[in-house]
């Protein structure tokens, strides 16, 4: 089974039995959102929390 599968089977699995599927969408997107990040970090796509005060300030 792909890790894709997996994951998702894994998610609903762990969704109380009177899930719905809006939860289940809810679920897989904050799933989608955290892997999205944690790739953005890995490859160095972040600014630290200094550079944003800097950005915020100078507007």
């Amino acid at each position: 089974m792909s890790q894709v599968k997996d994951a998702v089977i894994k998610i609903i699995e762990n969704l109380p039995d009177q899930a719905t599927l809006d939860d289940i969408m809810y679920q897989l997107y904050v799933k989608k959102k955290i892997d999205l990040s944690l790739k953005a970090a890995e490859d160095g796509k972040v600014y630290s929390h200094e550079d944003v005060k800097k950005r915020i300030l100078n507007k």
